[in-house]
């Protein structure tokens, strides 16, 4: 037989002396004093020994006899296997994955940062996060959930609208001072231009000629594609961060940066564009308790992050 018998009793026996204390074991186990003391006596019964010297009054002082100090460490080497084997057992119980697609300027400058809190809710969960921009087929594809970018329109998709954005001029603080600090429009002819060229097929999508022109007069004498071009967003904000030059902000995507002082806004109202971020599914997998408990969660997340998409504007107000 591979199971010992007396299996409740053994652990009390084991209990009572490694604490030396019939007290100290029913805390441990759950039960009584007197628990513990019957389930020991039990087995001595069985076994025919004491297991303890006991004073003329019955009362336990809890010394290990000599047989039972001898068999103590055997003893306590099995439990402590048995514990082994129901960790392990634990661990190989599956864990449900989500796996979300995302845009890689999302990802970078948006997501990542909040993932942590994620998975500090939902520990039963393994976020799964693929960044390499393509779209995929939700029918083909092993996607559970998805952030896209766009009018919120997408054939056999459900759409949650989470972030909009607005565009406005960005650059490193370095660029407020020195020889031609920025200070309005005209000082964008002694810097260089920084150009997201990532939505290049969207043609409504906004860059300097478009910003410029509804600058008003002042910026019509201005070269809007004159600079660097960089198809992704993110490498965009790290070129000002560098203080390569000044490029027009997306407000989701600076938020962080703009509170974080790496870059500023030196001027300029923002524009808005009718595009945003949705997150996007098959109903089956919205519906599923692990991508339901995402959408909550990032639905919540977008939630208290507009308060901080909103805030440079009125910085900038301050600081002019």
């Amino acid at each position: 037989m591979r199971a010992p018998q007396h299996l409740n009793a053994l652990r009390a026996f084991e209990s009572a002396a490694r604490h030396s204390s019939y007290t100290r074991a029913a805390e441990e186990l759950n039960v009584t004093p007197a628990a513990i003391g019957q389930l020991v006596r039990g087995l001595e019964d069985y076994l025919g020994m004491q297991l303890f010297h006991r004073a003329q009054s019955g009362v336990a002082r809890l010394d290990l006899t000599e047989q039972a100090r001898a068999a103590l460490p055997d003893l306590q080497a099995g439990f402590d296997l048995l514990q082994s084997g129901m960790e392990r057992l634990k661990s190989s119980v599956s864990r449900a994955s989500i796996t979300v697609t995302v845009p890689p300027a999302f990802a970078d400058k948006w997501l990542l940062g909040r993932v942590e809190r994620f998975q500090n809710q939902y520990p039963q969960y393994d976020l799964l996060v693929d960044t390499n921009g393509r779209i995929v087929d939700f029918n083909t594809e092993r996607v559970d959930v998805g952030i896209r970018y766009g009018a919120g329109r997408w054939p056999g998709l459900f759409a949650t609208r989470l972030l909009g954005d607005t565009f406005f001029p960005i650059c490193s603080p370095a660029l407020l001072k020195g020889e031609h600090p920025l200070r309005g429009v005209d000082d964008l002819h002694h810097h260089a231009l920084i150009h997201d060229v990532s939505m290049r097929q969207e043609k409504r999508f906004p860059t300097w000629r478009s910003w410029l022109r509804q600058a008003g007069a002042k910026a019509k004498d201005i070269n809007a594609e004159r600079g660097l071009q960089i198809n992704d967003s993110a490498a965009v904000i790290q070129a000002v961060i560098a203080g390569g030059g000044v490029a027009l902000g997306r407000s989701v995507l600076v938020a962080d940066d703009l509170a974080a002082g790496r870059v500023v806004r030196p001027f300029g109202d923002a524009q808005a564009f009718d595009f945003a971020y949705y997150i996007v599914g098959k109903e089956d997998k919205l519906n599923s308790a692990p991508v339901a408990a995402f959408r909550d969660w990032i639905l919540a997340e977008c939630s208290e992050s507009r308060a901080t998409v909103a805030a440079p504007a009125a910085v900038t107000a301050r600081r002019r």
